[in-house]
This record gives C-alpha cells, sequence and structure tokens, in this order.
C-alpha cells in the first residue's frame, strides 16, 4: 500500500501542469502514487501529462469525460489505494519535502488529518498564509481554512463515510471539508508553508457570475447533513458563526465583481435575506461576539444601513 495518494484533476492547463508534475515526481517521500485525472481537456495536457507518465512508475494516469473539479476527484479517489489521501489542483505546485513531513506528522501523532501553511503565488511575488491553530474541532469548524489541497486525510476516513466532493457546485471544498470534520478523530499540524497557491486571472474564483449563489445550496447541503446525522444541535452555534462568515466576508466580496447588474442585486439582496432568515439572531452569537479581528468587527457592524452602504460603496470601486 502506498503512504500517499495524490489526487490531480486536470482541465486544459498546458501552461502549468508541467511544473505541478515535476514537483510530484521529486518528492523525498518513498511509496507516493500520483493519481492525475484528465478531465476532457482540449489542450496539450495530455500530451505532457503522459512524457511523465513513460518515465515514472508511480504516475496513474486516467481520463474521462468533462464533469468540472468535484467530479475529477471523486474519480480520482476511486483508484486511490494509499493510506493517506492529498489533493491538488494542477495549476498549483509544491515543495518536494511536502507528503514526507505531512506523511510522518500523521504518524508521529496518530492523526488522520494533517493540515499545512501555504504561499499565494502571485506573478511578481508570495504571500504566506500561516493558518489558525485550533486546539478542537469546535475551533476547527469555526476557524479552519476550507480549501481541499493543503491537507493530508486518512483514505478510510473517506471511505468508510462515503464522503465525495458535490458535483456541479462551486465552493465544493466547502461542503467536502464540513461532512468530513465530524469523523476526524485526531488532527495536528506541519507550521511550514509547503504548497504554491497561483493565481490566475482565468481560474475559477476569479470569474463571478450567477453561479456564485451556489454558496447558499452548499451550506444547506452541510446543514440538512448535519441535521440528518443527528449533530446539527451539538455543531449550531459552530455553523450559525459559520454561515454568516462564509456569506459576509467570502461570498458576498465575490458577488460584488459580478459584472451584470441584476445578477450582482438579486444575489446580494438574497446573501442578506438568506442570513437573516436562517439566523435571526446570528449578532448575538458567542464566537462572533468575541472576534475581535478586521473580519469580527465588519460582520459585527453589519445591520440593515451599513449593509447597504458597504455593498453599494464596494459596487462602485469594483463594477
Amino acid at each position: 500500500m502506498p503512504k500517499v495518494s495524490v489526487i490531480v484533476p486536470v482541465y486544459n492547463v498546458e501552461k502549468y501542469i508541467e511544473k505541478c508534475i515535476q514537483t510530484l515526481v521529486n518528492q523525498t517521500l518513498q511509496d507516493l502514487e500520483i493519481i492525475i485525472v484528465n478531465d476532457g481537456s482540449t489542450d496539450d495536457s495530455e500530451k505532457i501529462i503522459k512524457k511523465y507518465k513513460k518515465e515514472y512508475k508511480n504516475i496513474i494516469y486516467v481520463t474521462k469525460e468533462n464533469g468540472g473539479l468535484s467530479s475529477a476527484r471523486n474519480f480520482g479517489l476511486l483508484y486511490a489505494t494509499g493510506e493517506y489521501v492529498a489533493f491538488l489542483d494542477s495549476d498549483d505546485y509544491v515543495d518536494k519535502t511536502i507528503y514526507e513531513k505531512m506523511y510522518n506528522k500523521a504518524k508521529e501523532t496518530n492523526s488522520d488529518y494533517v493540515e499545512c501553511d501555504f504561499y499565494w503565488q502571485y506573478p511578481d511575488h508570495k504571500k504566506e498564509d500561516i493558518g489558525f491553530r485550533y486546539k478542537d474541532k469546535k475551533e476547527m469548524f469555526a476557524k479552519a481554512r476550507v480549501v481541499a489541497w493543503n491537507k493530508l486525510i486518512k483514505r478510510e476516513t473517506i471511505v468508510e463515510n462515503k464522503l465525495e466532493f458535490p458535483v456541479g457546485l462551486y465552493y465544493e471544498d466547502v461542503e467536502f471539508f464540513y461532512k468530513l470534520l465530524p469523523y476526524i478523530k485526531k488532527f495536528s499540524f506541519v507550521e511550514e508553508p509547503l504548497i504554491y497557491y497561483v493565481q490566475r486571472e482565468s481560474s475559477i474564483v476569479n470569474k463571478q457570475d450567477h453561479r456564485t449563489k451556489q454558496i447558499f445550496k452548499v451550506l444547506d447541503n452541510v446543514i440538512n447533513y448535519y441535521k440528518e446525522k443527528n449533530i446539527y444541535e451539538e455543531y449550531k452555534e459552530e455553523i450559525e458563526y459559520t454561515y454568516t462568515r462564509l456569506l459576509l466576508c467570502s461570498s458576498l466580496k465575490r458577488m460584488l465583481k459580478i459584472k451584470d447588474k441584476v445578477t450582482k442585486e438579486l444575489l446580494i439582496n438574497e446573501t442578506w435575506q438568506n442570513l437573516n432568515t436562517k439566523f435571526p439572531n446570528w449578532k448575538k452569537n458567542r464566537i462572533l461576539k468575541n472576534n475581535n479581528t478586521v473580519n469580527g468587527i465588519y460582520m459585527k457592524s453589519m445591520n440593515n444601513f451599513t449593509f447597504k452602504v458597504y455593498t453599494r460603496m464596494l459596487g462602485l470601486i469594483w463594477r
């Protein structure tokens, strides 16, 4: 059994995929399985992948019709045989020691989940992103960075609980992470930035349109999942805070960048309506009250009037 399976979805990334693969085939960890999923690319990505496939025996290359990031990750999981699983986006790249360090940390601490820090990689500079070191799962729920690609996860945790990424939805990492969280028994950190999160204008996060509203569906899926598993009450305060934080600090900022004015206005109004309908007492949330960061102060300042002023002001700046 390989120690780690790294799943890499690929779709039309001929400019980036070679660097990504190079950092994987040169890993210091022995027994690494690299699963590359070609999600219906129409450029020269396949040509580049096949070149490395011929040279490296630990590359598993599979192809499928285009179905999106979630579909490709789920497809890759079907081929994974490693003790642990990692996900890496094909336009990003990693330090050559990442999986050795994360795997060793998992074994030393008997963790089924390990997280590391990363760099935001821009064309002319990089910025280090250091995560909050949460002490328990409730802190984890409220303060973890909800991305799939800086984690190492025990494969049996995913398989036994039949966890998948939601197909056809943006914010797939949000749904996957929060459905995974209840099953994590022990977590740990590698306190180093070991991933280079490449920023490019053509990426999904830099293209905002009506699909940005899918955050509402994803969060509803999480809430319904917790209710079905009878754990909603246990995490209710964390769910309320996270719902507030994601709507006001993440998706709202994306919505303000939508070019179509009618769509933008509709989604902005829907954001405020959903928040106050789902959680009418969100401003009394204990986690929010104790949050004195810039984001915390910003959220606590929101009311019917300030929300309209804020969205109108930034809408003019970002239009």
